[in-house]
C-alpha cells in the first residue's frame, strides 16, 4: 500500500475536497454537476484576483467552444448553491471582464489515507515488526501474502532443494502474472490512444448559389441531397437535387406555391415534400429524378416554416409522420400519414392553447419517435415517443427555440439545432437516453436544420446569413419616401425601433452583446446603451409611454416553473430594475400602450388561444379585449380605435371599438398585417407588404379616402417575423427594419462522428 496525502479548500462552511473531486459543507456532500465543479474550482484556486471570461471558458472547457452564456449558467449555479445557508457574496462579476472568488480561501493538506495502485506489491506484518515487501518473502509466503482470492491461490507443494527447482514455479507464475498484466496495460493504453486519433473533420459548402439553399436532406446511400432553394431572385421556393462533389442540381419542382421540407422515401425513389399556396397546403411525392408528382393528402394551411408539416418516413416507408391539425383554434400533433391510402392517424395530444407538435423524426430501429413540442412559437423541446403507442416523454429541459433535429445513424443520440445558452442557433447533441447536451463543432454560429445521413459519416445543416438592421426613411411633405439610410447597424439582429414621444431618442431590441437585450440610442443612432439584458432569454417588442418616462416589452422567463413562457415588464426610460406586469403560465407578447398611457395591450394564450387582453400599467387584473384572434395592437390616436392583426404571418389588420363593440376588418391590401411591420396616426395606417419578398414595399392606408398609396420600395428585404415601423412624431421619418444581408448555405461534414 502507499500513502496519498489529500488536498482540500476550504471558505466559509464548506470543504472543496480536491483529491475526490466532491464540496462538502459542515461535512455533508453537496451535489454540483462536473462544469459546475470544474468552474468553482478555477475560481478558488484563484481566490481574490480577477480571472477574465476567455481564460475561464479556456480552462473549463479546454477542447471545445462554448459561448460566454454557459459560463454565466454555471456561476449563477454557484452562486444559488453557495448562498443557499449564508447571504454573502461569494462570487464577484467584473463588469465586461469576468468574475472573482471574494471570500478567504484556506489551503489544506491532510487527512492521509491508503490507495491501492496497480504497480505496488503486498505488504504484510512479520512478528510485530514494521511492514516489508513481500518480495522479500518466501513463495509460499508471498502468494499466501498475495492479492490472489483464496479460492485461486496455487497450491503450494514441497519442492526439491535446488535454487531453481525451489522458485521455478513462483518465478513462472509471476512472470505470467506480469505478462498478462503487460499486455492488458499496452491494450488500454493502445485502445485509449486510438481513440484519441479521430480523423479531423472536414466542413465544406454543399452550396453556395445566389439567395437562400436550407432543409438538406440525405438520399438513402448517403451520396445525394435534396434541399430547398429559392432560386437566383429569391422568388420561389422549389425542391431541387444535387450530386455530393460534383454536378449541378437537379430541379425537381416548379410549381408557382412554395415547395419545402423535403424526405426521401427509403428505397431512394421518391421525395417526399410540402406545398404551401394562399389557398391551400398539401404533402406531395415526386420522382427523385423528377417526373409527375403525386398528392397525398391535404394538410392545415401553416404559418411558419418552423413549425413546418416536416415529413419524415418510417423505416418501411409506408408512412409519413407530419404535424397537421384540424382547426386554427387547436395545436398541432403528430399524424401518421399512409402513403397509400392517404389516410391520417393522429399520434400527439399537446395541450390546448400551445402551438402544438413539430419536426417528426424516426429512430433507425423505427421503434421511437422524436419531435419538438412547442409551447410558444420560441419556447420548445424534444420529446420522446413509441410510434406505436404511449405517452411521449421529455428529452431536454431548455425551454428554448429549436429549429430542426436528426437522429444519428445508431439510434444513441439526436443532433439538434437550438438557441439554448445564447441568442444564436447552434448545434446540440443529446444522448436518447437523457442527458445534457453538449455542443457540435461547426464553422459558424446561426445554424439550423441538421441532417445526418444514413452511413453516419455525414452531417449537413443550413448555415444561416441574416443580418437585420434599423434603417431610417426621410418623408417629404406629401408622405413619400425620398432617402433611405442605415441608423443602427451590428453584425447581430436589430428590431423594433420606437420614436420617444419628444422624437429626440430611440429604443430597439437587439442581441448586439450576444444576449437578448433592449437598448436606447438618440434619434441620430448615436450614444447607444443598454437598458436591459436577458442572456439568453428572448427579449423585444419595446415601446416608449405616452410621457417618455416608461419603456415596457416583452421577455422570456427563466423560471422553470413557467416553463420558459414569455410576460410583460416596465423599466424606466433611465434604467433601473424592470417590473413583471404579466405572471400567468400563458404566453403574453407584443406589448403596447393606450394613448393615455393608463393601460397596456397585450397578445395572450391564457384562454387557451391568441387574443389581445390589457393590464393596467400600475399593475392589476387583465381583461381580454378580443374574442376571435389578436396578436399585435395598436391603439388610435384618439384612443377610441384599437387596430390589431391576428397572428404572424396572417394578413389582415382589424378593428374593435376601445368601449366595446364588434371587430371589423380594416385592411386586407396585399395582406396588410402579414408582415410585422405596421403603425397607426391620425390619418391612416403604415404597412409594408411583399408582393415581392426581394422588393419590398411601404404603402399607407388613408382612413378618409380609404385609398392606398405606395411610400417607398425598399432595395432589400426585411423581416416578417420581427417588429419593425415607426412614424416619427413631426411625421417627417420612418423607421423600418431591414434584412441588409439575407440568405442561407448548406454545410456539408465529412467525417461526422457523433460525440461518445
Amino acid at each position: 500500500m502507499i500513502q496519498t496525502v489529500r488536498h482540500f479548500y476550504e471558505f466559509g462552511p464548506y470543504r472543496l475536497d480536491i483529491t475526490e473531486r466532491i464540496l462538502l459543507r459542515q461535512g455533508q456532500h453537496v451535489p454540483l454537476p462536473p462544469k459546475a465543479l470544474e468552474t468553482l474550482l478555477v475560481l478558488v484556486e484563484h481566490g481574490g484576483h480577477i480571472l477574465e471570461k476567455e481564460e475561464l471558458l479556456k480552462r473549463i472547457w479546454p477542447d471545445t467552444f462554448v459561448e460566454e452564456g454557459n459560463l454565466a449558467k454555471k456561476i449563477s449555479d454557484l452562486r444559488k448553491v453557495l448562498s443557499e445557508e449564508q447571504a454573502e457574496q461569494y462570487i464577484e462579476t467584473i463588469p465586461k471582464r469576468g468574475y472573482r472568488f471574494v471570500v478567504p480561501v484556506n489551503e489544506v493538506w491532510g487527512d492521509q489515507h491508503e490507495t491501492d495502485t496497480t504497480t505496488s506489491r503486498p505488504t504484510v506484518c512479520v512478528n510485530g515488526d514494521a511492514e516489508i515487501s513481500a518480495n522479500h518473502l518466501p513463495l509460499k509466503e508471498q502468494i499466501e501474502t498475495s492479492s490472489f482470492p483464496a479460492a485461486v491461490r496455487p497450491e503450494i507443494q514441497p519442492q526439491p532443494t535446488s535454487f531453481i527447482n525451489k522458485h521455478w514455479r513462483g518465478l513462472l507464475l509471476w512472470l505470467t502474472v506480469g505478462l498478462m498484466a503487460g499486455v492488458v496495460i499496452w491494450w488500454m493504453v493502445f485502445r485509449a490512444e486510438v481513440k484519441q486519433v479521430a480523423v479531423p473533420l472536414k466542413i465544406v459548402p454543399f452550396t453556395s448559389f445566389p439567395s437562400s439553399e436550407t432543409q438538406a436532406a440525405f438520399s438513402p446511400d448517403g451520396n445525394q441531397i435534396a434541399f430547398v432553394w429559392d432560386g437566383e431572385k429569391g422568388e420561389n421556393l422549389d425542391i431541387y437535387v444535387r450530386l455530393i462533389g460534383a454536378g449541378q442540381p437537379l430541379r425537381l419542382t416548379t410549381n408557382a406555391a412554395a415547395d419545402t421540407l423535403p424526405a426521401w422515401s427509403p428505397d431512394g425513389r421518391f421525395i417526399a415534400f410540402l406545398r404551401q399556396s394562399a389557398e391551400s397546403s398539401a404533402i406531395y411525392l415526386v420522382p427523385a429524378l423528377g417526373g409527375a408528382e403525386q398528392k397525398i393528402a391535404e394538410v392545415f394551411p401553416y404559418r411558419l416554416p418552423a413549425l413546418g408539416s416536416s415529413p419524415y418516413y418510417s423505416p418501411d416507408g409506408k408512412f409519413l409522420a407530419i404535424a397537421d391539425k384540424t382547426s386554427q383554434e387547436e395545436p398541432f400533433s403528430i399524424y401518421l400519414l399512409s402513403t397509400e391510402t392517404g389516410e391520417k392517424r393522429p399520434l400527439t395530444a399537446p395541450a390546448s392553447g400551445t402551438v402544438g407538435d413539430s419536426y417528426p423524426a424516426f429512430s433507425p430501429d423505427g421503434k421511437t419517435l422524436a419531435f419538438i413540442r412547442s409551447t410558444s412559437i420560441s419556447t420548445t423541446d424534444i420529446y420522446l415517443m413509441n410510434w406505436s403507442g404511449g405517452a411521449p416523454h421529455r428529452l431536454t429541459f431548455d425551454n428554448t427555440s429549436i429549429q430542426g433535429l436528426a437522429w444519428d445513424s445508431d439510434g444513441r443520440n439526436l443532433v439538434f439545432a437550438s438557441r439554448r445558452g445564447g441568442s444564436l442557433f447552434n448545434l446540440w447533441q443529446i444522448p436518447a437516453t437523457g442527458g445534457t447536451p453538449e455542443r457540435l463543432p461547426t464553422i459558424g454560429q446561426s445554424v439550423l436544420s441538421p441532417a445526418i445521413s444514413r452511413q453516419g459519416n455525414r452531417l449537413a445543416y443550413t448555415q444561416t446569413l441574416d443580418d437585420s438592421n434599423i434603417h431610417r426613411l426621410e418623408l417629404d411633405s406629401l408622405g413619400k419616401g425620398k432617402v433611405s439610410e442605415s441608423l443602427v447597424a451590428s453584425t447581430m439582429a436589430e428590431n423594433g425601433p420606437d420614436y420617444s414621444p419628444d422624437g429626440q431618442k430611440i429604443v430597439f431590441a437587439s442581441c448586439r452583446s450576444g444576449d437578448f437585450g433592449i437598448w436606447i440610442c438618440d434619434r441620430n443612432g448615436g450614444n447607444i446603451m443598454q437598458l436591459v439584458d436577458r442572456g439568453p432569454h428572448l427579449t423585444g417588442t419595446p415601446h416608449w409611454s405616452p410621457d417618455g418616462r416608461w419603456i415596457v416589452y416583452d421577455s422570456r422567463s427563466n423560471d422553470l416553473e413557467q416553463a420558459g413562457n414569455a410576460d410583460i415588464y416596465i423599466i424606466s426610460a433611465e434604467g433601473g430594475q424592470p417590473r413583471r406586469l404579466t405572471t400567468e403560465p400563458s404566453e403574453d407578447v407584443t406589448p403596447s400602450w393606450s394613448r393615455d398611457g393608463q393601460w397596456i395591450y397585450f397578445c395572450s394564450s391564457r384562454s387557451g388561444s391568441m387574443q389581445i387582453w390589457k393590464v393596467p400599467a400600475a399593475g392589476g387584473e387583465a381583461l381580454q379585449v378580443t374574442r376571435y384572434g389578436g396578436f399585435e395592437a395598436c391603439e388610435s390616436t384618439d384612443g377610441k380605435i384599437l387596430y390589431y392583426s391576428k397572428g404572424r404571418s396572417v394578413p389582415g389588420i382589424w378593428q374593435v371599438p376601445v368601449a366595446g363593440g364588434e371587430e371589423s376588418l380594416t385592411l386586407d391590401y396585399h395582406k396588410a398585417g402579414y408582415w410585422r411591420l405596421w403603425t397607426v396616426m391620425e390619418k391612416g395606417i403604415y404597412f409594408a407588404t411583399a408582393t415581392t419578398p426581394s422588393r419590398p414595399v411601404i404603402e399607407f392606408y388613408n382612413f378618409a379616402t380609404r385609398k392606398v398609396t405606395t411610400v417607398a420600395t425598399l432595395d432589400k428585404p426585411i423581416s416578417r417575423y420581427d417588429p419593425g415601423l415607426a412614424i416619427s412624431p413631426d411625421r417627417r421619418s420612418l423607421l423600418f427594419t431591414q434584412m441588409d444581408q439575407s440568405g442561407s448555405d448548406i454545410m456539408l461534414v465529412d467525417n461526422f462522428q457523433p460525440q461518445p
